[in-house]
């Protein structure tokens, strides 16, 4: 599955900054609200050790990771739902994405001007967050005006749509977004084709200096990191890079949490298959079935499946390869009610 990721905030706040490390890819980040015009979208390779390991016991033609889309969105204003900023436009750029990030100023700089004229981080999450609310609410009070209109002939599936609408409509009107409102099963089913912004999991990047380590208080999933310092690592060799996130006194770099930030949001694990011809990383939500996990590879694997050969990354590692862990006893033969682990190395039989 290709796991995508915008990355939303204030005009100068880092956004364009973070884009660069995260993809090293240069898109303009001057000093003025609206530089970006267009969506930048940036592949990035998520960082596995694992796979580099079992690349060298398996030592493959080819070594592929996975990898995470983020979506550079042009910066939101007071008012984007509205257009401001020509905020709306931008606002649709995202509505696909898999996840948010919101990246919020904490770092001082004289040279780099905050839109509002003052740091205040807490200030600033309320501003896109309402943003953000205030265009859902706008996307449900269209839709339940059609649905309303509907029910009243009777339609059942009209009257549940009706229902969950203006359950979510009297949440949005109090402040409360759309992934904090208590919903049934079938309630979720039903708003997921609305692709709601706050429906979506969300990470909060607190871009900070040397001065401060930032904090904004009751917050969760945040991140801490100095984006215009990442920006410095992502541009070194990736031997000086370990060097200076050591010298820098950190086990990993800012990025490299952020992906795994994002991982564990989503509630994703990764698998391997391995071979002469390649090693690849494969990502799946936490709790797949082995069908499931070899559908990600091709959809004839899930339909045909028979079985699969799975045994735990540090294992084949230690074994040296698929001989001797097969020798060992290390590699199971699993069923369709097999749950695939973060690490397995599969192969997958199949009838297709």
């Amino acid at each position: 599955m290709s796991l995508s990721v915008g990355i939303v905030g204030l005009p100068n706040v880092g956004k364009s900054t973070l884009f660069n490390a995260l993809t090293k890819k240069q898109v303009e980040a001057s000093n003025y609200p609206f530089c970006t015009i267009d969506p930048n979208v940036g592949v990035v390779k998520v960082p596995d050790e694992r796979l580099d390991k079992i690349a060298e016991v398996s030592k493959p033609e080819k070594v592929i990771p996975t990898f995470v889309e983020f979506y550079d969105i042009a910066g939101l204003v007071k008012g984007a739902n509205q257009g401001e900023g020509l905020g709306n436009q931008f606002l649709s750029h995202i509505r696909e994405c898999d996840a948010i990030c919101e990246v919020i100023r904490e770092f001082k700089s004289s040279n780099i001007i905050h839109v509002d004229g003052k740091i205040d981080p807490k200030n600033d999450k309320e501003v896109i967050d309402t943003e953000l609310m205030l265009a859902d609410l706008a996307t449900v009070i269209k839709r339940l005006g059609k649905e309303t209109k509907t029910s009243r002939s009777g339609d059942k599936e009209a009257v549940k749509t009706r229902d969950v609408l203006e359950k979510i409509k009297n949440n949005l009107e109090e402040g409360v977004p759309v992934r904090s409102v208590e919903l049934e099963k079938e309630e979720k089913k039903i708003i997921k084709t609305l692709n709601l912004l706050t429906d979506k999991p969300i990470i909060y990047i607190l871009n900070i200096d040397d001065s401060n380590s930032g904090e904004i208080e009751g917050l969760e999933n945040v991140v801490k990191l100095n984006a215009k310092q990442e920006q410095e690592i992502a541009s070194l060799g990736e031997e000086e890079q370990e060097e200076f996130i050591k010298e820098l006194g950190l086990e990993r770099s800012g990025l490299d949490r952020l992906i795994k930030a994002c991982y564990d949001l989503l509630g994703l694990i990764t698998f391997f298959t391995t071979g002469k011809d390649e090693t690849r990383a494969w990502t799946v939500t936490r709790g797949s079935s082995a069908p499931e996990a070899g559908g990600k590879i091709h959809t004839d694997i899930k339909e045909g499946f028979i079985r699969a050969e799975v045994v735990a990354w540090q294992d084949f590692i230690d074994a040296r390869g698929e001989a001797l862990a097969r020798e060992k006893g290390l590699i199971k033969t699993e069923g369709k009610d097999y749950i695939i682990k973060d690490g397995d190395i599969c192969h997958f039989l199949h009838n297709k």
